[in-house]
């Protein structure tokens, strides 16, 4: 069964690079370095995609980052009784159980009003910074990235819960029989021994987002922009593809298979070195559990 899992992998990949062959001798590199994406002329480029992607994704990774290693140190170093604790983990672990269109319609309905008086602020005081030059008239980077950091919120805390736990109790107790205060046992033993396995779990999540499709679709704006505003509307790998190929020809069929070429590069070598990073670091907690006992 591993082996069958192995080959419907690669029998996916070689599909996709197969049905991108014709775009990939027509375009070339010029593929990943032009913004224009014109069916009637058969000009594609899927830069301002690329930039979509990783802008929206780092932004998401940023929020996730911070709430999901909080919520597993939190949830780890008894802070609370067991009952809550479990109770709360089961909520956070939840959330990645929500359809991604449903987060899609909230980010709609809820978060964009819900931010749009922030963003007339911001882009009336501070229009002269280029994160606030433009307006939020709807669909854009900022609501897209909020929302998708709570859609990868579960898989950073979950991840970073999993490397906390993994540090030695051992470890702790000697910090503590030295003297150290609960506080100096955490930022000084804990985080740094599990420093490899949260970093797994911000690649992870970074891979996560790079995937995520149908929330973006609705929250990115399909404006194919390359900026920095986040109040801008712009367009993801994902959400190109979602969006181009119910009514896609021949020529434009085969742009997008290079397009989701792409993105899988990028989904699974983000992945790929989450899991190494995560390999590594229980190698690391293993050892250290060993030396100590």
């Amino acid at each position: 069964m591993a082996a069958v899992v192995i080959l419907l992998g690669g029998l996916i990949i070689v599909q996709i690079a197969y049905r991108a062959i014709p775009a990939a001798r027509e375009h070339g590199f010029r593929f990943l370095v032009t913004s224009q994406w014109d069916p009637a002329t058969q000009q594609y480029g899927v830069l301002p995609e690329i930039w979509g992607t990783l802008y929206s994704s780092l932004l998401a990774l940023l929020l996730a980052g911070l709430l999901g290693i909080s919520i597993a140190i939190w949830l780890t170093q008894s802070f609370l009784p067991a009952r809550i604790e479990w109770f709360l983990k089961t909520v956070v672990d939840l959330l990645a159980a929500i359809p991604s269109v449903v987060y899609g319609l909230w980010g709609i309905y809820y978060v964009i009003p819900l931010l749009r008086p922030m963003a007339d602020w911001l882009h009336g005081n501070f229009s002269w910074c280029p994160l606030f030059s433009t307006p939020l008239t709807g669909p854009g980077i900022l609501p897209a990235a909020l929302v998708l950091g709570i859609m990868i919120l579960p898989t950073v805390a979950s991840v970073s819960r999993e490397a906390l736990s993994a540090v030695p109790s051992r470890l702790k107790e000697a910090a503590m029989g030295l003297g150290a205060t609960r506080w100096e046992v955490l930022w000084r033993v804990v985080l740094p021994s599990a420093s490899r396995g949260i970093g797994a779990a911000l690649v992870l999540g970074f891979g996560r987002a790079i995937g995520e499709t149908m929330a973006l679709a609705m929250l990115a704006g399909n404006s194919s922009r390359l900026t920095v505003s986040l109040l801008s509307p712009s367009n993801t790998l994902a959400a190109r593809l979602a969006n181009q190929f119910p009514e896609a020809g021949p020529s434009e069929a085969s742009a997008l298979m290079l397009a989701a070429l792409v993105l899988l590069a990028l989904s699974l070598s983000a992945n790929v070195f989450g899991v190494l990073m995560n390999m590594r670091g229980r190698i690391k907690f293993t050892r250290k559990a060993e030396a100590v006992a």
